[in-house]
């Protein structure tokens, strides 16, 4: 997750009563989820909060767009360094690119387009697949946030993270991302766990 948004901005989120019916871990995709109806409560009903405050409310989830940028088989990997303003992401690695719905955000796609160009340096714009829902009830950040996770393909054109400060990034084999497992962000290993599905097993 992106730490662009201070404590003191605001963040839209839903109710989780609206948005899932139980506790769960990992990634529902739309074979066991309706993800367009829960998008649908998303727009209609997502109100904006302080994030301090919403921080601290699991009863309410912050909405989180989530990126997998591929190029064909290849994962876009980030890798933090020391320098980002949360401690908690720090070298940490992730195949995610995303944030928290803000203010000036219509709905999901329209957060997830500006998440991408705030991160990344293009000259192009994703075309987002919808992938699923993203859930993690077993931590105390994961309470508070429900993803909204995509996938897009770069398709050979180039891409590269904006601050060079604090992010490194390139396309990289999914067994580079496998090695660090432990490196990825709870989001990333829940994203690539999902990704395992479909990969071929190790060696």
């Amino acid at each position: 997750m992106s730490g662009h948004q201070g404590p003191d901005e605001s963040v839209q989120g839903v109710p989780r009563a609206r948005l899932i019916d139980r506790e769960w871990r990992g990634i529902r995709g739309a074979g066991s989820v309706d993800v367009e109806a829960v998008l649908h409560i998303i727009a209609a009903e997502a109100k904006l909060r302080p994030r301090a405050e919403a921080e601290a409310d699991p009863s309410w989830k912050q909405v989180i767009p989530y990126l997998l940028l591929r190029d064909g088989e290849r994962l876009f990997l980030m890798k933090r360094s020391r320098a980002g303003g949360d401690a908690r992401l720090h070298e940490r690695w992730s195949i995610g690119v995303g944030g928290h719905l803000g203010p000036g955000d219509a709905d999901v796609m329209a957060g997830l387009l500006r998440e991408f160009e705030e991160e990344l340096a293009a000259d192009w714009r994703p075309e987002p697949r919808l992938i699923g829902l993203l859930n993690d009830d077993s931590t105390p950040v994961g309470q508070v946030h429900l993803g909204v996770v995509f996938e897009a393909d770069a398709a050979g054109r180039a891409v590269v993270v904006r601050e060079t400060d604090k992010l490194s990034g390139s396309f990289v084999a999914p067994e580079e991302v496998r090695s660090g497992y432990a490196r990825l962000e709870t989001w990333s290993q829940l994203l690539f766990d999902y990704l395992r599905q479909g990969l071929p097993p190790e060696g």
